[in-house]
């Protein structure tokens, strides 16, 4: 099958960004589009979790996110990253010591919302946790985590409203 006829990616005008490391895989800039998907194991069933990490690795996935709500999730991550062929992405749900805890048990990349995290003084918490740590960050905005002066401002959720939160 050629897949250029059905997709032709050699075609797309990609906009200008910075190249950042999730782990050992680029992304950004001149580097190749990646392969990303998230497990659906719950983070604290460790065997479960690697054997589905391990599976998507083996159909292609080049990073893989995954999900840390509570304390006992960040404990198990350790675990994890050590065992995973592909670098994690923290998913972090809205408890700004969940990122800090992820960095420090080795994620490649934290995934925070900062309408989730809370406060500047927070926020920069986990910027130094990454640092430190040697993690990237992507931020993940949604529109059910907009504050209200953004509400307010734009009188619903929209596209300009995600930007100015992130």
């Amino acid at each position: 099958m050629n897949l250029n006829s059905i997709r032709p990616w050699r075609n797309i005008d990609r906009r200008s960004s910075r190249k950042i490391m999730v782990g050992s895989v680029p992304v950004g800039a001149d580097s190749p589009i990646t392969v990303q998907t998230m497990t659906n194991t719950l983070t604290t069933d460790i065997k479960s979790t690697i054997n589905q990490i391990i599976s998507c690795a083996d159909a292609g996935a080049d990073i893989i996110r995954v999900s840390c709500p509570d304390l006992e999730s960040t404990k198990s991550l350790k675990t994890i990253v050590k065992e995973s062929p592909i670098p994690i992405v923290a998913d972090i749900h809205f408890h700004y010591k969940r990122a800090i805890e992820a960095a420090e048990a080795g994620a490649s990349c934290l995934r925070i919302n900062p309408g989730n995290i809370g406060s500047n003084v927070r926020i920069k918490e986990v910027i130094k946790a990454a640092k430190d740590f040697g993690c990237s960050i992507r931020i993940g905005v949604n529109a059910g985590s907009l504050e209200k002066n953004l509400l307010e401002k734009y009188g619903e959720p929209c596209p300009e409203a995600m930007i100015e939160s992130g």
